[in-house]
């Protein structure tokens, strides 16, 4: 941990001090099939604006040797090796190693259980790249890749060229790779290994899928769906972008171990739990197909167009994240993407935004330590949300011209905030100075509210600091027809002050503030209907209003303003209605933690059982059947009621092992059950299963063995983590969880030792939910003053929440 992070003021001098012409990577990977060590030869072509001048080069591998311009360097310092009397042209060269390990950066090779067989991948998240090969590690120092990879003969080698020259060396193969367009060094890969691969046209481009061996059957069952997909997105982008994608080839490689989906360059790195094990819902493929399109249209924004420095963060990932809901309702089966972000990443944002860590879209970030914290739902789903509003307000068609401008002047090169504001300004005519200073570099939430009086009613709008954001939106009033709502208006409105006055009917059954779900911000209903707003959510017409209705009741409860009975009131409503298939499990899960977390004791257990006997009834719908039934796998009331839903579960693994789970939980015996299931999934990762049986029991050497396996010996995959550690935190066994709180608050000072990614994921969700008291929220905020920054606000944020939920319970 004595590498420096690199500061935004020495990118700013080393970018005005150098052009990167090349690199000329060869990676020797033959040592994988029985050792860990990656070696790399790195060659960087550069000129010197200031001959004479001095910088440094990135590299925090052990070097083995450095050379610049012939002459020998001494070794690196803090991650750093130190570049003196730079020529006009100059030519560096860095022989580097680094090893495989679980905690290793920038590098990882995983072993499949189920056969053996050996997987690597590179990983350049900010700023990873620096671990492995010498490189300038920062987003605008661009240029061209030329990869050589050694690797064992039986391995397939893939980077983001495609199209290598592969040569026979007897116990290996030589890959040697065409240059790349210019890319940051983050957006570089290379994985290897006997990958299974799927080939098919598309969009005129050469699509290719790859996974571990074990899993070519789940492959084969989704590739259907995932090419088609891309082909869309491919054809989508190229169209509202004006430019299509300039490569031929597209991979997209499912990788053992990965933590997470990664947009390289041409070569898409996901972590291969994104291939469900159980044949996927609704809700998990509208998931997926929205993280497939985002990591496409990455290759735009952020591989294209990059950011000149990690402050415009959101130019890469709330762009991407915006567009992957405007490709999937405008030309995927998946029309329903923005209600479904609304009912979930949405929400993750409005409560964020409300927090203890809200900032603003676009921040100051000093350094590559704090970009690394800046991976939030911040940046994420409010800043798509905040970038839909702007396509609102300026119409999609001048949107969509402004991107073509913007693509076809930054296209290979870096930008800011204001080079994308401006073409959008430029191609609608509008000024967007007050809408950039209010919606990119203001934090917090708007309220809007609506107000009625003897004259009519009033829309007030109040932002963090007084005076609210520019918003275009709509309000809509519906009035009963039979069981349900109908809409008997619908006000556009464009707030531009506190108070907007509002042409609405008088004496409907329901006003909804956001109708159609158009902008950002935090709404109430008036307070004349405020009482039967929550039954009456689920006589709204459409799963977008409803949508907006299942979101204010949930802003209410976090803020204090509803109770839990309250909230699964109106999701429980709205799920015996609901028609869209995308929502029905995000409903579930909030129904499920209103109940559960959110929930006084002494109402838990009647709000599950309500919550269980919906899940029970939606069981019986087609459509909805498999998400009913995980529903009813976590508000089971009974053992007895866990032997129905393992009939129910027949086949089904995935459902047998959430029953299993249920049944622990409850405190009933399922180790014989549970060996016997281990015994007969096919899952090569199904110990994982098995393990978050034993994180529910309610035993202390269950417990205390399950934490060696998550949080001592890191052994869960880090795409599994929550889902075992949410089990762990089970309702009603207090005294067995706060031995493993306390433990909670030793591990925070160094959890971070493992990488950003691990970091994040440990701090947030192995975050106590039961057996704590705000004393114990208070100590945990007192560390955050003292941790990394990704530690800091991630550890913020539960202990917000947990403030909120205690409150609640209360």
């Amino acid at each position: 941990m004595s590498d420096r992070s690199l500061t935004q003021i020495e990118a700013e001098g080393r970018a005005s001090l150098l052009t990167v012409e090349r690199y000329d990577v060869a990676v020797d990977l033959s040592d994988l099939l029985t050792g860990s060590r990656v070696r790399c030869a790195s060659t960087i072509t550069f000129t010197c604006h200031r001959p004479g001048a001095e910088t440094f080069v990135d590299c925090a591998a052990m070097v083995e040797s450095a050379t610049l311009n012939g002459v020998v360097l001494r070794s690196a310092v803090e991650g750093r090796i130190a570049l003196t009397d730079l020529a006009e042209s100059n030519v560096l060269t860095v022989v580097s190693v680094t090893e495989c390990s679980a905690d290793g950066r920038g590098v990882h090779k995983a072993v499949d259980p189920a056969d053996g067989e050996a997987y690597f991948f590179t990983d350049f998240s900010p700023d990873y790249a620096r671990y492995v090969l010498a490189c300038f590690d920062q987003p605008d120092l661009k240029a061209p890749w030329a990869f050589t990879v050694t690797a064992p003969v039986g391995w397939r080698v893939l980077s983001n060229s495609g199209d290598p020259q592969v040569e026979d060396l007897g116990s290996v193969r030589r890959w040697t790779f065409p240059p790349t367009p210019p890319l940051a060094a983050y957006n570089t890969v290379i994985n290897a290994g006997p990958y299974y691969e799927l080939r098919r046209r598309g969009a005129g481009h050469d699509l290719g899928l790859f996974c571990r061996q074990s899993l070519a059957s789940i492959l084969d069952r989704d590739a259907d769906e995932l090419f088609t997909l891309t082909t869309q997105g491919l054809e989508f982008f190229a169209g509202k972008f004006g430019m299509p994608f300039p490569q031929h080839k597209y991979d997209q490689v499912f990788t053992p171990e990965f933590p997470g989906a990664l947009e390289n360059f041409g070569c898409v790195t996901w972590m291969d739990w994104f291939l469900r094990r159980s044949t996927p819902t609704r809700a998990e493929w509208d998931i997926f197909s929205r993280y497939l399109l985002h990591e496409l249209a990455h290759m735009w924004f952020g591989n294209i167009v990059t950011m000149r420095w990690w402050d415009d963060l959101w130019l890469n990932e709330a762009f991407a994240e915006f567009a992957s809901n405007w490709a999937a309702v405008s030309v995927t089966s998946y029309t329903d993407a923005w209600t479904a972000h609304l009912a979930g990443e949405k929400l993750k944002a409005y409560f964020m935004d409300q927090g203890p860590t809200t900032h603003p879209i676009r921040q100051q970030v000093r350094d590559v330590s704090e970009a690394a914290a800046t991976f939030d739902a911040i940046t994420y789903p409010k800043g798509a949300s905040v970038l839909h509003q702007l396509m609102t307000y300026v119409g999609e068609a001048n949107f969509s011209a402004g991107l073509t401008s913007y693509f076809a002047t930054h296209a290979w090169g870096n930008t800011t905030l204001e080079d994308l504001i401006d073409a959008v300004a430029d191609a609608s005519g509008r000024d967007l100075d007050q809408w950039r200073a209010g919606w990119l570099e203001t934090a917090g939430t708007d309220r809007l509210t609506l107000d009625r009086d003897t004259d009519g009613f009033t829309l007030v709008a109040q932002g963090p600091g007084g005076r609210p954001r520019p918003h275009v939106l709509a309000v809509g009033a519906y009035e009963g027809s039979g069981d349900h709502l109908e809409r008997m208006a619908l006000v556009a409105v464009e707030v531009a002050g506190e108070r907007t006055r509002l042409d609405l009917p008088a004496g409907a059954d329901l006003y909804l503030v956001n109708d159609e779900d158009l902008t950002f911000a935090s709404t109430r209903p008036d307070a004349t209907t405020r009482d039967a707003f929550f039954r009456n959510a689920a006589r709204l017409p459409t799963a977008t209003a409803r949508g907006v209705a299942v979101t204010t009741a949930w802003d209410m409860l976090i803020n204090g303003e509803a109770t839990a009975a309250e909230a699964v009131q109106c999701l429980i409503g709205v799920l015996a209605v609901e028609t869209s298939a995308s929502v029905i499990e995000p409903y579930l899960n909030l129904a499920v933690e209103a109940a559960d977390l959110w929930s006084p004791e002494s109402d838990r257990d009647e709000l599950l059982r309500a919550v269980a006997a919906a899940c029970r009834s939606l069981s019986g719908v087609g459509a909805y059947r498999k998400a009913a039934l995980r529903g009813f796998a976590r508000t089971a009331a009974e053992v007895e009621e866990v032997a129905w839903l393992q009939t129910e579960a027949g086949e089904d693994i995935d459902l047998q092992w959430r029953a299993l789970v249920r049944k622990a939980q409850l405190g009933s015996p399922t180790a014989a059950e549970a060996q016997a299931l281990l015994d007969r999934d096919p899952d090569p990762d199904a110990w994982v299963s098995r393990l978050q049986v034993s994180a529910a029991t309610p035993d202390a050497a269950e417990k205390k063995a399950v934490w060696q396996r998550l949080v001592t010996d890191r052994a869960v995959p880090i795409a599994s983590v929550h889902s075992v550690a949410a089990l762990f935190w089970s309702a009603g066994q207090d005294d067995l969880l706060r031995p493993h709180a306390e433990a909670y608050l030793d591990l925070v000072p160094t959890i971070h030792h493992s990488g950003t990614v691990p970091a994040r994921t440990y701090t947030k969700w192995l975050f106590p939910l039961f057996g704590i008291d705000l004393t114990f929220v208070g100590r945990a905020e007192d560390l955050a003053a003292e941790a990394v920054p990704v530690v800091r606000t991630n550890l913020l944020d539960q202990a917000d929440r947990m403030r909120r939920i205690l409150r609640s319970r209360s």
